[in-house]
C-alpha cells in the first residue's frame, strides 16, 4: 500500500489511521486484537489512541485502549513495523490533566508501560491547555524526543490561533514541531477546518489526521431515521448533531456517488477524505474485521470531478426549485 509522510517527521502511514477509541469500550480484548491483526495484515501500519480511552465508561479509568494494544503488541512479538499515536492532555482524572511539562513527563511514562514499549511514534497533545505556556508543553516533547521515547509530536483539538503560537515557539527555541493535527473533519463537519486551519497546515506542511472522519458512524449510512439511533452507544449523539436535513442531503449524495463507484458510502466518505489537499489520513475504528476490509477499500477509490461535485452541492439546500 502506497503510504505518505506525516509532516516533516520520515514517518510514513498508509492513507487510513486505524482508532483505538473502541477497544476496551464496545468491543473486547479478543475483537481488538482480531480488528488489529487484520487492520496490518491488509497493508495498514498506523494505530491512534488516547491515555484518556475510555474513561467516559463507568468503571474505567483511562488506558483502557492503550493496554490492549500492548498486549497485542506483545503477542504479535513486532514493533517496528507500526506506527502507534497516542495522546496526553485529556482530563483522566481531577488530579491528571493539560500540558504542564511535570505532568506530561510523568503521563507519557504511563502510557509506555501501558503499551509496552520504549517510544512513541507520535505523541499528540489531546487537547490545547489555555493555562499553560506553549513553550512549557514543547519543551517537555523536546525532553522525550532527545531521550529517544517519542520520535515526532502532533497536537488535536487546537485553533489555527494557537496552532500557529506553538509553531513560533518551536522555530524561536528550537524545539520539536507539531507535525500533525488531529481535529473534527469530515463531509458533514467542514467550514472551522478549511476556512481556518487548512491555510495553515498547506503553508507549513503538516498533516491533517481528522478524527470522526464518518461522523460517528452517520456517514456510513447506518443513521437514517429515530429508530436506526437505537442501533449503537453513540447513536443518540449521531441523531442530535447529524440527523437533519443537511445530514440526510449527504446520505443521499453518498448513495449516489456509492453506486457509481460500486463502494459504500463509508468508502466514498473516507475516499473524499484522502483526496483533500491537507489530509495524510483520516481516522477511522472498526468493529469487526469485515469493516476494516471496508475501510481500507477506501484507499484503492478514485472519486471522479463528478462525483466531488455530488458531494459538494449536497452541503447547501436549493432555494428554488429545479
Amino acid at each position: 500500500m502506497q503510504t505518505r509522510e506525516l509532516g516533516r517527521s520520515g514517518l510514513q502511514i498508509a492513507p487510513l489511521m486505524l482508532g483505538g477509541n473502541v477497544f476496551g469500550w464496545t468491543i473486547d480484548e479478543a475483537t481488538s486484537f482480531a480488528v488489529l491483526d487484520a487492520f496490518v495484515a491488509a497493508g495498514g501500519n498506523a494505530i491512534d489512541t488516547a491515555d484518556g480511552y475510555s474513561v467516559w465508561v463507568p468503571g474505567h479509568v483511562g488506558g483502557e485502549s492503550e493496554t490492549i494494544i500492548g498486549k497485542w503488541l506483545q503477542r504479535r512479538g513486532r514493533r517496528d513495523d507500526v506506527i502507534i499515536a497516542t495522546k496526553v492532555g485529556w482530563e483522566v482524572n481531577p488530579e491528571n490533566k493539560g500540558l504542564k511539562k511535570d505532568y506530561i513527563l510523568r503521563a507519557v511514562e504511563g502510557s509506555l508501560r501501558r503499551l509496552g514499549t520504549d517510544y512513541i511514534d507520535l505523541y499528540q497533545s489531546h487537547k490545547d491547555d489555555p493555562t499553560t505556556p506553549v513553550e512549557e508543553t514543547l519543551e517537555a516533547y523536546a525532553q522525550l524526543v532527545k531521550e529517544g521515547k517519542v520520535r515526532a509530536i502532533g497536537a488535536s483539538n487546537f485553533t489555527a490561533e494557537r496552532l500557529q503560537e506553538s509553531l513560533a515557539a518551536s522555530q524561536q527555541h528550537g524545539f520539536p514541531r507539531y507535525e500533525t493535527l488531529q481535529n473534527l473533519y469530515n463531509l458533514y463537519d467542514r467550514e472551522d477546518f478549511e476556512k481556518n486551519l487548512a491555510p495553515l497546515l498547506l503553508k507549513e506542511n503538516i498533516s491533517a489526521i481528522p478524527y470522526y472522519g464518518l461522523a460517528a458512524g452517520f456517514l456510513t449510512g447506518k443513521y437514517r431515521d429515530q429508530n436506526d439511533l437505537q442501533k449503537s452507544p453513540r447513536g443518540a449523539g449521531v441523531g442530535q448533531k447529524y440527523l437533519n436535513e443537511k445530514g440526510l442531503r449527504l446520505l443521499t449524495a453518498l448513495d449516489a456517488v456509492a453506486d457509481h463507484q460500486q463502494a459504500t458510502p463509508a468508502q466514498v466518505a473516507l475516499a473524499w477524505l484522502m483526496q483533500a489537499p491537507t489530509v495524510t489520513a483520516p481516522i477511522a475504528s472498526a468493529t469487526s474485521v469485515g469493516q476494516v476490509t471496508e475501510l481500507l477499500e477506501a484507499t484503492e477509490l478514485r472519486l471522479t470531478a463528478d462525483d466531488l461535485q455530488t458531494l459538494e452541492q449536497a452541503q447547501v439546500a436549493k432555494t428554488t426549485e429545479q
